[in-house]
């Protein structure tokens, strides 16, 4: 498992673990959308199997944002005297927005790796 989030975090191919999925060899500090190769330059292994594959990482990007929104509520709350401030929620927003283009690509990057043992 801790392997499987190295590869995940590192943007390796599932199958070989010697290739990238995204053309750039980081996942972090990349804005716009992702540009995802479509076979692996080492062992040939098809990233996207169907049209429509990726739907279903829109499902893990939604988990990831909502968790980090209530992450930053609870860490910017201890900034704030009241319970809900309303201050709270533009702070939550940039940080939901920083954090889109590093979702996009972590969630497809989960999403392949649950999914890496289905065949067509």
């Amino acid at each position: 498992m801790s392997n499987s989030i190295v590869h995940i975090l590192n943007n390796d191919c599932p199958q070989c673990h010697k290739g990238k999925v995204f053309n750039e060899k980081s996942i972090f500090f990349k804005f716009g959308f992702p540009k995802m190769n479509e076979y692996c330059s080492h062992c040939n292994y098809k990233f996207e199997k169907e049209p429509g594959y990726f739907f279903g990482a829109m499902y893990v990007n939604y988990g990831l944002t909502v968790a980090q929104g209530i992450a930053t509520y609870v860490i910017a709350q201890f900034f704030f005297a009241e319970t809900f401030d309303l201050r709270i929620i533009p702070i939550i927003a940039v940080v939901i927005i920083a954090m889109a283009s590093i979702n996009i690509r972590l969630s497809r990057l989960l999403w392949i790796y649950m999914f890496k043992n289905y065949s067509m």
